[in-house]
This record gives structure tokens, sequence and C-alpha cells, in this order.
């Protein structure tokens, strides 16, 4: 397994398996949601070579991987044993989650067939409209059932998704989303109706069948979002109550029998028509404000497009633009972040160009590439966002690109893909190409020459501001002829791989020595800044002066104590001289729980320095430990 050691890393830092209530993966990030936040070593994964950052959002723990996420994620599972499902708490109730993580865990596992299907569907319309194929031909006619097959039956698909997100048994959902989109009650509405409800009103509704009794309102469900996942979530709390009442020996059928015999009927009676009434207002809504002022709309949504990304926001935006596609069958609004990724692209390609650092230009080439394709994480986690100046600027290229947009009244007919795969998504399946498309890519050229100019021009700044942290690190190191780093401990000396730590005594997180303490303070080893602490004062992390970063872990496991027997006389971002008081801690009474006390003492960055250890078995506080010299 390629990525076996990263995995084992990943899931240590993390709490262990223990503290994973659940795990998926969207492009480019793990999204753990656990139990207990604290327990993470966020600096430790940050410092990883194959994480490019960490992110706490929407409820969930992001581990940024890159484009190779599926890779690390299938790995993780693996080693851990854990299995990509809802969230739940030691109760085996669902956890409360936010609504930006019930959506992104709903849409995520889709949204690569999404783009797929959609990608085809946009070339089938591409194909038509340039006079390549006819609408009669069997090439078009198969090819749109492909781009066709799951939007159509998006309820069947989302219905597995959401039922599960809920935690409730999936193919129960998927029956329910069958029954919605079931073709016999769709050509019901052929014949006449039998009376009508409403009627006068914006919800006038022909009724054409009943159900004991009862009239049913019938809709159009193929396509539809919040219908489906609204059952979907009934659906789960009705299922959990009914394995609570119904013996063992018959729950396999009865809880789905009687499950679907309570919720569909309610789905097509109630929840159907109230949730399609609230969606076609949604849009009705967003409409609105859009129609205000497109070229205002689209500088607001393409300029912040890419701050929502960072946050993990960007996800209650797709569910708006799947609605307004459903019940409008185009979207204006997130077409308007879609130059977001040209000027990425355009200020990454600038600092490709612009920046000496070898690191830099490195992180640069596979970021640009998958910024092309609409994956702009690795651009903004690995190159313009530790830059800031760049960030900005494509912010600002996002903007304009974005208020093109709206002027153009570009809109989007179906969810297909990102970056240059976005284009046929522009073109419309009964008009053709029209000036919307052609809007899109004057704002993708200008996004893109303006993310690159002006980061060129004036992005880098000075020398000091054109690397990331990591080569401004590797700077550093350059200006100076070594570092001394001195023992933060009083105890005996040991080789980092002989302690029962696999991360540690890997390597994975630096390379140092481990000391067994005989007292139970903890002094910094050099001048610097205190570059994280954990809450739990189990743990430190120290910038130097000279640019070595170093991290301190109190004893085995110690973080189950969750700070029960450290004091900590620091803070994080505090300024701290060599030979400072940081941690105090009780050596007998960690023991007493159960757990060494050995602690590892580590560069993190020591790739960048030749080191030379002390060649001492005992050590007091204050004797030398490291010498580091930059390479």
């Amino acid at each position: 397994m390629k990525y076996e050691q990263l995995a084992k890393d990943i899931i240590l830092n993390v709490g262990g398996k223990e503290n994973v209530s659940s795990v998926v993966h969207c492009i480019t990030r793990l999204r753990f949601k656990l139990k207990d936040e604290s327990k993470a070593n966020t600096e430790v994964l940050k410092n990883m070579d194959d994480v490019v950052t960490v992110m706490k959002s929407g409820g969930q723990y992001q581990v940024v991987i890159g484009n190779h996420v599926p890779d690390v994620y299938k790995a993780v599972l693996d080693v851990s044993g854990l299995q990509a499902q809802s969230p739940v708490d030691d109760d085996g109730e669902k956890q409360k989650a936010s609504f930006i993580d019930i959506i992104s865990s709903i849409f995520t596992p889709v949204l690569g067939v999404l783009a797929a299907t959609g990608m085809i569907k946009g070339f089938n319309a591409l194909f038509i409209a340039m006079g390549w194929l006819e609408s009669t031909s069997g090439t078009y006619q198969i090819l749109n059932a492909i781009g066709d097959s799951l939007f159509y039956f998006f309820p069947i698909f989302l219905g597995y998704t959401a039922i599960k997100k809920f935690g409730g048994s999936p193919f129960i959902g998927m029956a329910i989303g069958g029954s919605l989109v079931y073709p016999t009650l769709s050509g019901l509405t052929a014949g006449e109706p039998l009376y009508t409800l409403f009627a006068g009103t914006m919800f006038e509704s022909p009724i054409y069948i009943t159900f004991l009794g009862v009239p049913v309102i019938l809709m159009s469900y193929a396509s539809s979002v919040i219908p489906i996942i609204l059952s979907a979530y009934f659906a789960a709390v009705v299922e959990k109550r009914l394995r609570k009442m119904i013996p063992d020996v018959v729950k396999t059928f009865i809880v789905p029998m009687f499950t679907l015999l309570i919720v569909v009927p309610l789905t097509f009676i109630i929840i159907g028509p109230i949730s399609t009434w609230a969606g076609n207002l949604l849009g009705m809504a967003t409409l609105y404000i859009y129609n205000l002022s497109p070229i205002i709309a689209g500088i607001f949504v393409g300029g912040l497009w890419q701050v929502l990304v960072i946050f993990g926001l960007h996800w209650g935006l797709v569910p708006i633009a799947i609605n307004n596609i459903t019940t409008m069958g185009q979207d204006p609004i997130l077409a308007t972040t879609m130059a977001a990724s040209f000027a990425q692209i355009g200020a990454v390609l600038a600092v490709y160009l612009k920046t000496k650092q070898q690191k830099l230009k490195t992180l640069s080439i596979p970021a640009f590439i998958s910024g092309i394709f609409g994956v702009t994480e690795p651009a903004i986690y690995g190159v313009t966002l530790p830059l800031k100046k760049p960030f900005i600027i494509s912010c600002i290229g996002a903007a304009i690109g974005g208020g093109i947009i709206g002027a153009a009244g570009t809109q989007l007919y179906m969810v297909g893909g990102m970056g240059v795969f976005s284009v046929p998504s522009f073109i419309s399946p009964t008009d053709g190409i029209t000036f919307g498309l052609w809007g899109a890519i004057i704002s993708f050229v200008a996004a893109f020459g303006l993310g690159f100019i002006l980061t060129y021009l004036f992005g880098m700044g000075k020398a000091k501001n054109e690397v990331t942290e990591i080569a401004q690190n590797e700077a550093a190191a350059t200006t100076v002829a070594g570092e001394e780093i001195k023992s933060p401990l009083k105890g005996e000396v040991m080789i980092l791989s002989n302690i029962k730590d696999e991360a540690f005594a890997s390597g994975a997180l630096g390379d140092g020595v481990a000391i067994e303490p005989i007292e139970g303070k903890l002094f910094a080893p050099a001048s610097g800044t205190v570059s994280a602490l954990f809450p739990t004062n189990h743990a430190i992390g120290i910038k130097t002066d000279q640019g070595a970063e170093i991290l301190i872990h109190i004893g085995m496991d110690t973080v189950k104590l969750g700070g029960k027997h450290f004091s900590a006389h620091t803070s994080q971002g505090a300024r701290v001289e060599k030979g400072q008081l940081l941690i105090e801690f009780d050596i007998k009474q960690i023991k007493a729980e159960g757990l060494p006390v050995t602690t590892p003492v580590v560069v993190t960055n020591y790739k960048d320095f030749n080191m030379q250890k002390t060649s001492e078995k005992q050590i007091n506080f204050g004797d030398r430990l490291f010498n580091l010299n930059a390479k």
C-alpha cells in the first residue's frame, strides 16, 4: 500500500480511530467527524509532507491531501477498519451536524458522477449546436441517456446518500426515491383531473388520484432535491422508532415495510408538495435577488467563492443551483463562480514564473494543472493563501469575472465539470450557443489575465513575502552558520526508533531523540515563538529564531488525560527565551494513570539542516541536545 504509512500517521494524529465517528472524502480532502477535536494534533498533521493543510469547518475536521485523496482515503479505511458511514455517538444516535456538514455529506458521494454525466450532456449539446449530430440520431439519444441518467433519477441516488447521513438504511431511501420517479404515476397527469385544490392561487393543483380518500397532488419529482432529502430524514426517524418497537425475529422485513408504508404516502400527500413549493419559492427568491443587479451579484458571489471554499461553506450554494436547474431549467448563481478557478491559476502561474524558491515552484506546477480542471484547493492552500497577496488578487480577478458573467446573463444549464470542462454547461439544450457562453469565456480570460498580471507585478512583494512558511524557514536557515538546541528535560536520552510510538519512531513526524524524564519540568530548548500548544498541554511546538521547528510531546497517549497533571506557563503565539519554563507535569501521577512519560523531542523540518545529536546517555536541563547546521 503506497499510502499505508501516511494513513497510519493521519489516524494517529486525529486522535486514533476511537476518536473518529466517520470519515468521507471529497475531491481533495479527508473529511473527519471527530468525537473530540482537541485530541487531534493539527500542527503535526500540517507539517506532514503529504498533507497540504488542515481545516476545521462545518463540524468537520478536514485534512487536505490533494488529487490523490481517493487512494489515501482507501488506505485510511484499510489500516483503521473504519467505515464511511454517518456519524454516530457512543449511544449509536446521530450526532448533531451543521447544515453545511449535512449538505456536503449528501452531495459529496455523487458529485463526481454528477459532474461526469453533466459534461456528457453538455458536450452532446455542443455537438448539436455545431451540427455534428442530429437530435434524431442514435448516437445523440444514447449520449443523452447517459447525460440524463443520474440527474433524472436524482431522487434515487440522493435517497441513498441522504438517509445514510441521517442514520437510516440506504436501500429504504432508494426505494422512496424510486417511488417519486415511478413512471406510471407521472403518466396519470395526462388525463382529466378529478377536481382542483387551491384554485386561483400560486398553489393551484389538479387532483388526479387519492390515497385512502386523501387527495394526492402529483408533481414531477425527476431531478428534484428537497423532497427526497426531507423524506429521507423523516424515514430515518420512523425506521429508528420501528426498530425499537418490532421484535428482532421479524425486523429484517417488517421495519422496511412499515417505514415505506408510512413515509411514501406522506411524501406524496404532504412532504413532496410542500417541499416542491418551497423549492419553487427559493428559486424565485434567488432569481429576484440576482435580477436586482446581475453585475453586482456576480462580483459579490464570484469574489467570495474562494473564501467560501476555504471554510467549506460553498456547499450552501450547490443545492440552490441544482434546485434552480430543476425548477427553472437554468441557474445564474453558480455560473458567477466559474471564473474563480481561472483567476486562481493565473495567480499561481505568476508565482511560478516570479519566485526563485524551488520548493514553491514545485508546488505551483501540480496546483496549476489541477486548477485548469477546476480543482483549486492545492493552489489555494499550497501557494496563494500562504502568500496572502496572490490569494487576494485571485479573489479580485474572480469578482471581475463574476461581474462579466452577470452582465452577459450567463446561465448554467446543467451541473457539469469545472474549470475548462465547465464550458459545455453554458450551452442551452434548446437555444444552443448563445451570448451567455461567450460571456463565460470572456470572463475566464479576464480573470486569468488579471490574476496573472496583478500577481506578477504586485503580488510577490519583497523576498520575505515571496515564499510560503516552509520556504521562509529554508531562507532563514541559510543565513546562519548553525544553531544549538538545548535539552528541555532532565533524564535519560533514548534512540527515537526504540520508543513505542510508530509515528515518532518511524521519523514521520521529524528527526530527533526521546528523553525519559526524571523531573517534571520542560524548558525552552531555544529562543523563538510557540507555534503550537495543544489544549491538553501535553505537547508544544516551537519555531526558533533561526527557523528550526521543534515538536516536544510529553509521554505517549497522554492526550487521553485531557490536560490532567499538566500545567502550562506559556501560550500559543507567545515569545519564549532559551531556558524559560514552559510546562510542568506530574510524572508520578501520569505513570499512575498507566501511561509512559517517554518524551520525543524532534525537529519537524529536519531535512533543512544537517543534524548532529548528543552522544550523552544522561542529560540535564540546558545541555546540548542537537546542533543544526543549514544545508
